[in-house]
């Protein structure tokens, strides 16, 4: 039932406000074992640069049923055992290198564990280019963060979590916006759709949108300003990938020993962070970005601009094309990498009527051996 709805919604277009989102890419979780061709398993003990408690193992990550809906999710499972001088073990997953995008909408749909005195879900992303730059000139954008000592100090754990963006040229000092937020309800009881919205002007988060489309942002922050190099706008406009990840203690929450971590029991029973799926939607404009594995859908900014012998975008019935006689071949191709039409061109124009509306890649192939690759918008 997944991988049909997925099919439709790749074509359907999804409001948010006044803006048209398509989707564009998304991992549902229904194989029998985690797609490593989008999301690499991180093995460690580091502390996460926070003092954090858990050792990260591949034993830790598992596809399971919900047990209370019908779907299938990737489950991060955190455990108190003693493993290679840690005292508890968890889980943490990532599309580096693999999946990542420039702007749009990326949402995850969660069931939080109950976070009590020590766990620390999060769903974040962090630029591609961390290996090169390092952190925080990277970027960092935190979507969703739960069990801050805040939190455990008010007895708010179930309710109060929080977004937040980190950069800057060093880490000594860096600049950073962080906001809490207070849910009139607890948010670990069933699922929750947590969304960043990312576009050129701004960055803002959202809690259940799919509920209430119109739920106002609980974080937001502009990133235009370029003025210095401790500005936002020097760091969130490059291409970021994701992580989920479910740590255990740590500056966080404020604990720093396993035996005051309330929420995992000494029986190493597992607590889990159920995510039913990933999505990424764009809405096909010029400085969008999307990379994926085994798709030519590495656009730069300007490329559906650039390129002076393709008219586009959007298109409503047809491409036209200058130089066409220097073409070999013209293929247009889904978002999942399917073949959708063909065309050695005769002419300048292509027909695209019986094609649906939807995000696509027009990809030419020159009688010289060169190759183009477009973005390709049809309404």
């Amino acid at each position: 039932m997944k991988k049909l709805l997925a099919a439709s919604l790749l074509m359907l277009p999804l409001m948010s406000g006044a803006q048209n989102y398509q989707l564009v890419w998304e991992d549902q979780f229904d194989e029998p074992a985690l797609n490593e061709t989008f999301w690499t398993i991180q093995v460690n003990g580091d502390g996460g640069g926070n003092n954090e408690l858990q050792y990260y193992r591949r034993e830790n990550i598992s596809i399971e049923n919900h047990p209370t809906e019908n779907v299938s999710c990737l489950v991060l499972n955190a455990k108190r055992e003693n493993y290679l001088n840690k005292t508890c073990t968890s889980g943490r997953v990532v599309t580096q290198n693999k999946v990542s995008c420039r702007y749009g909408k990326i949402e995850a749909r969660i069931h939080l564990p109950h976070t009590a005195n020590g766990l620390w879900p999060a769903f974040w992303m962090m630029g591609e280019d961390i290996a090169t730059v390092g952190w925080p000139q990277c970027g960092e954008t935190d979507i969703l963060e739960m069990g801050h000592a805040s939190g455990i100090t008010n007895g708010t754990q179930d309710r109060l979590f929080n977004g937040a963006c980190h950069w800057g040229p060093s880490w000594q000092n860096h600049p950073m916006y962080a906001k809490e937020t207070t849910w009139p309800t607890s948010i670990q009881e069933g699922f929750h759709l947590f969304t960043l919205v990312w576009t050129e002007t701004a960055i803002k988060m959202y809690l259940d949108q799919d509920k209430n489309p119109n739920v106002a942002p609980y974080y937001e922050m502009a990133i235009t300003n370029t003025a210095t190099l401790n500005d936002p706008g020097h760091y969130f406009h490059k291409p970021f990938h994701i992580l989920l990840n479910l740590a255990v203690g740590g500056n966080f929450p404020g604990i720093w020993d396993i035996n005051k971590v309330t929420a995992l029991d000494a029986n190493g029973t597992a607590a889990k962070m159920y995510i039913d799926y990933v999505r990424i939607y764009q809405q096909g404009t010029v400085n969008e970005v999307l990379n994926v594995p085994g798709q030519s859908n590495a656009i730069t900014p300007d490329a559906a601009t650039s390129k002076k012998n393709v008219h586009l975008n959007p298109v409503i019935d047809h491409v036209m094309l200058d130089d066409f006689e220097q073409m070999d071949e013209v293929a247009i191709v889904s978002l999942k990498g399917e073949m959708v039409q063909k065309i050695t061109p005769s002419t300048n124009r292509i027909d695209l009527t019986s094609l649906s509306a939807g995000l696509y890649l027009l990809r030419i192939a020159y009688k010289n051996h060169t190759n183009e690759t477009h973005k390709l918008v049809k309404l």
